[in-house]
């Protein structure tokens, strides 16, 4: 269990960390076509690029953990998520070639930069469906033989709804974060666009999380009433949403702000996950079909933790020096 909470840990910051940067490219193509465009978008630039880079290690070490914990997970998902997979690491492929040619124009190409944004939209939804697997409903084993069933993943309300909700939380965080980072750039133009869009996107994330509630009754009743056993897990949530929602109409605050976006979905978040258990993909694989090796999984989860603990330090410093060199910061600007 300590090793799936670390591994949890790093997949919420990686939903963090990567819907910050999936949104920025939503957001600076938009600026370019209406032609709003302030100095942010060219510090975006600079700073989400190096900082996009490591976001990626978070999602690698996550799918590590996750084999090396849960081995069955590569025979059931192997199947699965082999389209989606592919589709996902094409797209990740093609939004880290921005940054590798930046230098030779591709910022400054409008088609591009949307193609740029699109992919930010693309990547979390194709990786949603990673969790909407594992509800169950959509593989069968018929003796050795995993089969996946794709029609009824296309044509699921929850699974559709698991995709919409991804796409407006990647928007609403993404645009809480920047609206914190234009005022400290004390980039005026860019704060009007982006608080304007924390704010809109604000209704449609917290419709979105309502609509999956309501689906995963009618997908998975078990799940469904579990979540609702936690229910003071999700009225925290609610109520960070609230705070954060609150400070950016009042246009004061905007770092709690997004801190308190952080803490929002840190609780649903884990809320969904606990909810979850005892299952890591259901019917087949559960907590109990870790590694029988209690010596292996011990050891295993030592390296999760350490490894996690000596992830934290170049991290904070790469956030302080690409993300808030203030005075640099206000010199650009």
């Amino acid at each position: 269990m300590i090793g799936l909470a670390v591994l949890w840990i790093l997949l919420y910051g990686y939903v963090i960390i990567a819907s910050i940067d999936f949104g920025a490219g939503f957001y600076a193509y938009y600026a370019r076509w209406q032609k709003k465009e302030g100095r942010l978008v060219t510090l975006m630039g600079d700073y989400l690029s190096p900082v996009w880079e490591v976001t990626n290690i978070f999602f690698i070490f996550f799918i590590v953990g996750i084999v090396a914990l849960f081995p069955e997970t590569v025979y059931y998902y192997g199947t699965a998520l082999l389209i989606p997979g592919i589709v996902s690491f094409v797209l990740l492929a093609v939004r880290g070639s921005f940054y590798a040619f930046e230098a030779y124009g591709s910022r400054e190409s409008k088609s591009y930069l949307f193609v740029y944004a699109l992919t930010g939209l693309l990547i979390p939804a194709s990786l949603s469906t990673m969790l909407t697997v594992s509800e169950g409903g959509f593989l069968i084993e018929e003796g050795t033989e995993v089969i996946f069933l794709a029609k009824e993943l296309l044509t699921s309300s929850y699974s559709w709804s698991v995709v919409f909700l991804a796409i407006v939380s990647v928007l609403f965080i993404s645009a809480t974060f920047l609206t914190y980072y234009a005022s400290r750039a004390n980039d005026s133009v860019s704060l009007v666009t982006l608080r304007k869009f924390a704010l809109f996107w604000s209704l449609p994330t917290l419709v979105a999380s309502g609509g999956v509630f309501i689906a995963l009754k009618g997908h998975n009743l078990r799940h469904y009433e579990k979540m609702l056993d936690m229910w003071w897990v999700f009225a925290i949530s609610f109520f960070f949403f609230l705070i954060a929602t609150f400070l950016i109409y009042q246009k004061k605050k905007y770092g709690t702000a997004f801190l308190c976006v952080m803490f929002q979905f840190l609780f649903a978040f884990f809320g969904y996950g606990i909810g979850h258990l005892p299952y890591i993909l259901e019917p087949f694989i559960t907590v109990d079909s870790a590694i029988s090796n209690s010596i292996a999984n011990i050891a295993l989860c030592i390296i999760f933790v350490l490894g996690s603990i000596i992830m934290i330090p170049p991290f904070y410093m790469l956030i302080k020096s690409f993300f808030f060199p203030v005075n640099h910061l206000e010199e650009e600007v």
